[in-house]
């Protein structure tokens, strides 16, 4: 059992492909060792530095600085290696950085793990290449005359038959060596590549950031979603049912619903494809539908509320067209989610009031308590909480329950701050 744990770990898949990423770093450390040896072989009078083993690793010695400052200067470098690392290292890939490093420190530990790589790759790619061969020959030695008479392999061998009945032993354990060494490294690089690689708290910032404007995004839409589909469906329920009770007595209200049904229907339709549009990331902005604002589309809303056979007392005394467009586009949802509430839960009169109230708008909706209470639907109850954020997120305020002074009635309050005028200059 100890015997073959012992192969899985020197030779099994994982360390395969670790031996495979020590093979990549002395792949890339090669360019580094030419140019080195361009600079070595004058300084030191060599005609030939690969024919001296010992210039040859003062070259790669001389190369691995200049590994270190392309490594700090380029801003791929960390992104490669993760990618490798993840691929063949078998780290955790919750432990590694995305993207390129954001500062300084996190340069020099990308630096430092990219010179080690390459170190080590480069030390064990030349055992990789030198020690295979010798070690076949000297276990084929003992069964190969050529290679026993000749004294290059192993010098005077012949003269001493234990030494040469020991060569295939000295083989194997020269392969088995090879593997320890490259498992050996491989473990340690594997080891310290999340502190090499892993995220500095810039990066971990950056992700925390980036979550939190994806959630936010993904609030948005959810209660845009929400307000506008939530709307249709309760406002084209309420108008079929009205039409299907005067279909054979009123024709021209039946005709009145049906248009509001189809009206509804239509912009719910476009207002969905804006949000569908959001979530595929889609490039061309002009191919979404502008989202619905008080100036251009309140009108509508009330029209095709009353169409439901609801009846809808709006006093507007504030100038839609005047106000900020982000103020105009969050109070028309907010109306909108107050209609469908009171079409749910009343579904027989709503009073709308949309007035300036000093330096804020504010909207009020009030709406009979009905006798008996409405059962929650599933998934339900994300109208009010929708109108407190976008409240909210405005500075502003948002209430809901009983009205104090009209017992029976529901009142929703919402104040929305407005930016201060600007005071007239007295020349």
């Amino acid at each position: 059992m100890r015997t073959r744990t012992a192969a899985r770990l020197l030779f099994g898949r994982r360390a395969r492909r670790r031996w495979l990423h020590l093979i990549i770093g002395g792949a890339l450390s090669m360019p580094y060792l030419l140019l080195a040896s361009v600079v070595v072989g004058p300084l030191t009078g060599a005609t030939d530095v690969f024919s001296d083993v010992g210039l040859q690793l003062a070259s790669f010695a001389c190369g691995l600085p200049l590994a270190a400052l392309t490594a700090a200067l380029s801003p791929l470098t960390r992104p490669m290696s993760v990618a490798v690392v993840r691929a063949l290292c078998g780290v955790d890939p919750a432990e590694l950085a995305d993207g390129p490093p954001r500062t300084r420190e996190a340069r020099a530990r990308t630096a430092a793990w990219f010179t080690l790589h390459l170190g080590a790759g480069g030390i064990l790619s030349g055992m990789t290449l030198a020690l295979p061969p010798f070690a076949l020959a000297l276990i084929a030695l003992p069964f190969v005359p050529a290679l026993r008479d000749s004294d290059k392999l192993v010098p005077h061998v012949a003269d001493h038959p234990w030494v040469l009945a020991l060569m295939p032993v000295v083989g194997l354990v020269l392969l088995v060596a090879l593997a320890v060494c490259a498992a050996v490294a491989s473990g340690l690089l594997a080891r310290w590549a999340p502190a090499l690689l892993g995220p500095s708290p810039a990066d971990r910032l950056a992700q925390a950031e980036e979550r939190a404007a994806d959630l936010a995004v993904r609030n948005r839409l959810a209660r845009e979603l929400h307000d506008s589909v939530g709307h249709a469906l309760s406002a084209v329920t309420l108008q079929a049912s009205a039409a299907r009770r005067v279909l054979d007595s009123d024709p021209d209200f039946v005709r009145e619903a049906l248009a509001a049904i189809e009206d509804t229907t239509r912009r719910t339709v476009g207002e969905l494809d804006a949000v569908l549009g959001v979530l595929r990331e889609a490039g061309d902005a002009s191919a979404t539908a502008p989202a619905p604002t008080l100036a251009d589309d309140l009108d509508g809303l009330l029209r095709r509320t009353r169409a439901g056979g609801t009846e809808v007392t709006a006093r507007v005394d504030v100038d839609p067209a005047g106000l900020p467009p982000l103020v105009s586009r969050e109070a028309y949802r907010i109306v909108q989610e107050a209609l469908s509430n009171a079409l749910r839960h009343a579904g027989t009169a709503v009073t709308l009031r949309l007035v300036r109230d000093g330096d804020a708008l504010r909207i009020t909706a009030e709406n009979p308590v009905p006798d008996r209470p409405v059962a929650p639907r599933p998934g339900g109850g994300h109208g009010l909480r929708g109108i407190a954020d976008r409240a909210r997120l405005l500075g502003g305020t948002a209430s809901a329950g009983p009205a104090p002074d009209t017992p029976g009635t529901w009142l929703l309050d919402v104040h929305l701050p407005l930016p201060s005028r600007k005071e007239p200059k007295i020349p």
